[in-house]
């Protein structure tokens, strides 16, 4: 296993990315409750407190979830964490995100990606992606990052196992 860190502290122009705190439930929850957020996620009903609840506990469980800090405001505005892809255990890969809908379509995911990659890319070759098959969204957020599509595989990443489309992008391709 390598020397990396799943938590880091980063910070880019606009966001700051911590390690996931318990206290931090209320704002991820408020930050989460937007059943739009969650349309094209395995999990459509994740918005509610009762659904977002285990999940949240799962990712604080994990170890590797990052909080997403708007830093004008200090507010957070979504989650992301590093992982081991179940099918390649040796990898890593970067998923679990999302972001409030005032983040969307502008640079935000872009910084997140860039700073959760740049700190990916110390340590490994190439950073992989999962994303369910009609999250037309975030399939089209990877290929615009410059990952790509390598295989459809059926992967258990929340302890049901379900089809994921698998990206991939390597420090080359990056830059």
């Amino acid at each position: 296993m390598r020397d990396f860190d799943n938590q880091p502290d980063l910070s880019g122009n606009t966001l700051q990315l911590r390690p996931l705190a318990d206290s931090d439930f209320e704002g991820m929850l408020l930050a989460a409750s937007d059943p739009l957020i969650w349309a094209g996620h395995p999990a459509t009903d994740r918005y509610q407190r009762q659904v977002f609840a285990p999940y949240f506990a799962a990712r604080l469980a994990s170890g590797k979830a990052l909080a997403v800090i708007e830093i004008a405001s200090g507010q957070i505005v979504g989650m992301s964490s590093y992982y081991s892809p179940p099918d390649q255990p040796d990898a890593i890969a970067i998923g679990y995100t999302f972001l409030t809908r005032a983040k969307w379509g502008g640079p935000a995911n872009r910084e997140l990606k860039r700073l959760m990659l740049q700190h990916a890319f110390k340590a490994y070759d190439t950073v992989y992606f999962h994303v369910a098959p009609n999250n037309l969204r975030s399939q089209n957020a990877m290929l615009k990052l410059g990952a790509t599509h390598l295989y459809d595989a059926e992967l258990d990443l929340s302890g049901v196992p379900a089809m994921c489309k698998c990206y991939g992008l390597s420090r080359a391709q990056w830059g």
